[in-house]
């Protein structure tokens, strides 16, 4: 009887890996769909979409400083940084469960800071966390790479 239990458990388990690996493959390719959303909507200053997107205990990280959600949103809508444009190189996604998922995107910004256009590479890290069934991004940090970008 032991055996049979046994059997079936592994049996279930095997049969729902391709559904898991499904599940996963689909979230993934979600939050990259949204991760270049962000940046689009980051290009064009839409404050109000991103204050929708990020968690309300959001952290940014930049090499000026580190704030939460209603500072980062302030500093968009007012151009106190404004994305102009990343060109993303590379997208790295982990999704750790349901509803944690890691992104990194390697990336070079054009951005105008205090008026003035700053070009840097970058390593970004996006973490997102699902909320009702909506994915909130908790997290963005902006690492500044010391390589060449390409």
């Amino acid at each position: 009887m032991l055996n049979n239990k046994l059997i079936l458990r592994v049996l279930i388990a095997f049969l729902s890996l391709p559904m898991a690996m499904a599940q996963s493959a689909d979230i993934e390719q979600e939050i990259k769909q949204l991760s270049q959303q962000k940046w689009q909507w980051m290009a064009d200053k839409d404050a109000d979409k991103l204050a929708e997107l990020f968690h309300e205990k959001a952290k940014f990280v930049h090499m000026g400083g580190t704030w939460g959600k209603d500072r980062e949103v302030d500093i968009i809508r007012s151009g106190g940084i404004h994305y102009k444009k990343a060109d993303v190189h590379e997208v790295m996604v982990e999704v750790l469960n349901e509803n944690t998922v890691i992104l990194w995107n390697r990336i070079t910004l054009l951005a105008a800071v205090g008026g003035n256009e700053v070009t840097n590479p970058f390593m970004v890290t996006e973490v997102y966390v699902k909320e009702n069934d909506n994915w909130k991004l908790a997290n963005l940090t902006f690492s500044k790479l010391l390589t060449p970008e390409g």
